[in-house]
This record gives structure tokens, sequence and C-alpha cells, in this order.
């Protein structure tokens, strides 16, 4: 299971930190007859005031924080941060806008500044430094925009499926179209999973993870399910990388770092290869059979891929 910290983010943004520990003996997850990761594998558990525990857990004396992808949230890394908590102190945060942090209301609080200095405040309140940053798309972006300007709190990257070229207006637009696409609200988990896993146009075959990771994202309303996130500030935060490349960041990461790969991501072979090239101290791995949501799709694979990584940076 896992505990609540609220932190304080960039402009006074309530952040949700989740810190994992031992696997629970009952695990909420498989009493679920519809399978569904619901907010009870991560139950609220605040500890009542901002940031009141930092430094390290006793036994535990290296951090790694888990930042996720646009759309996710922090119960997404739950395989990866219960195994990493048997020797770490792992922490997944909800990042602003996701999950159960705060959604602000205006546009202008989903920038790169913003997430960024998000994930340093968390580090700072929660005693992490110097950490492992753990990111999966859009949060492997804030990791190394971050480990590039906070050298000094950063000890490892590991960058998951997240491209440096920029993708252009076009893939915006698309990203739009999609979103308009959903059949919200769904009726039933069944459908969101059967929707996301099968039905949607951007699924070439199905991939009952897909479906998981999107139910994962849905809570329930009056008319259906919905998901916990507004659609419009997610494309704002899409927005401000998408037109812009960020080679030049990665160039500035002087910590070891490594780029990860599903074989049938959206990161091809080419430009991940390109990327651990310019890193000063880069790496690269793949996992077959997995695509963008690598650490979702194959969390075995995942594992053996970024597992000797950790243990060198870590063993410093």
């Amino acid at each position: 299971m896992a505990r609540r910290i609220d932190v304080t983010g960039a402009g006074g943004v309530r952040l949700a930190a989740w810190e994992f520990g031992d696997p629970a003996k009952n695990d909420p997850a498989k009493n679920d007859p519809a399978g569904h990761r619901s907010e009870a594998m991560i139950p609220a558990q605040s500890t009542g005031e901002r940031g009141a525990r930092t430094g390290p857990v006793p036994g535990r004396t290296t951090g790694v924080l888990l930042l996720h992808g646009l759309m996710g949230r922090a119960s997404h890394w739950a395989s990866t941060a219960r195994w990493l908590s048997e020797r770490h102190r792992a922490v997944a945060l909800d990042q602003r806008g996701h999950g159960r942090s705060d959604k602000p209301p205006q546009a202008a609080a989903f920038t790169r500044e913003a997430y960024v200095e998000d994930a340093e405040a968390a580090l700072e309140q929660l005693g992490l430094a110097p950490t492992v940053l753990v990111g999966h798309a859009m949060g492997a972006l804030t990791a190394w925009q971050l480990a590039a300007k906070r050298p000094d709190l950063i000890s490892g990257v590991i960058i998951c499926d997240m491209r440096a070229s920029a993708l252009g207006a076009a893939s915006q637009r698309e990203w739009a179209d999609w979103f308009r696409s959903w059949p919200v609200p769904f009726a039933t988990l069944a459908d969101v999973r059967k929707w996301f896993g099968e039905d949607d146009p951007w699924v070439e075959r199905p991939n009952p993870a897909r479906g998981e990771f999107y139910a994962e994202v849905m809570q329930e309303s009056p008319d259906g399910w919905r998901p916990v996130f507004e659609p419009e500030q997610m494309l704002k935060s899409r927005e401000t990388w998408v037109y812009d490349a960020h080679w030049e960041e990665l160039t500035q990461v002087r910590c070891p770092t490594l780029v990860v790969r599903g074989l049938d991501g959206e990161l091809g072979r080419a430009e991940a290869q390109e990327m651990v090239r310019v890193l000063p101290l880069g790496e690269y791995a793949e996992v077959p059979g997995a695509g963008h949501l690598v650490h979702y799709d194959q969390p075995e694979g995942w594992r053996t891929a970024i597992e000797p990584f950790l243990d060198g940076v870590l063993a410093r």
C-alpha cells in the first residue's frame, strides 16, 4: 500500500505524493471482482500537514521519485514502486492536473516551468534528494529538465519512451481530435477497458493493458465514468512542449541517464540512440513486446531493463 503526503508545488498548488511500502497481504485489486485498480490501492492517509514526513526512511537510504506521463497518475507506478520500496524510498507524484492533485482552473498553470518546479518542490519537501528520477513520457521530460536545472538534487534519471524532437502542430491537432472522439461518459468500466483496449482508432491491435491503464484514470459520476482530469488542461500541458525540441537540455544532464523504449512505442530506436549519444552519461535499453506504456505493458521486462541501472546508480 501507499501513504499520501501532501506537498506544495509552484504557485501554492497542492500535490499528492504517495510513498510506497511493502505490498499489502490483502491486495484490494485482487479482491475486486471487476479487476479495477481503484483509489483503494492508494488510500488517502494524509500526514495531516504538508511535507510533514521528511528525511530517509530507516533502512532505506536512497530515494526514487516516479513521474507519470500525460493523463497518468501515481498509481500507474504501483508495481514498480512496490519492488523499489524493498530497498529504497519510493515516492510517486500525482502531477498538477492529475490524480488527486489540484487542477488549477487557469491555463497559465500548466507550463513546463510549473511541472519542473513541482517536482523540485516535492524532492525538497520530502527530503528525497539526492534521488533517481524515473519518468514516463511527459514525466520523463520533466525529469531531464529538472536534472539539467538542479544537478545537486539528482543522482540519476530514467527516461521512458519520451521523444526529444519537436512533434509540431499536426500532432497537437490529432490529440485534440482524439479527445473529442472519446464516447464519454462511459456506462461501465468494462466499456472503458474495451474502448481504449480495442475500439479506439489509435489501437492497432487489442491491448488489454492499455484498457486497464485508462480504467485507472476514470471516476464515477452521476451519468457514468469520466476521466479524473480535464482534457483541455491536458492539451494545455502538452502544447508547452510539442512545438519545441529538447536536445539542448539533454546535453546538460550530467548524471547517469538511461533511455528506455518499448519496441512498439512512440520513441524510435534511431532517436533513442541519438538521445543516448548526446547525453554525457547516457545508456540505452529496450523492452520487447512493449508499446508506449512500457512499465504497464511489460512490468517484468521493464524491471529487467532498469534494475541493473538503478543498482549501479544507487550503490554509488
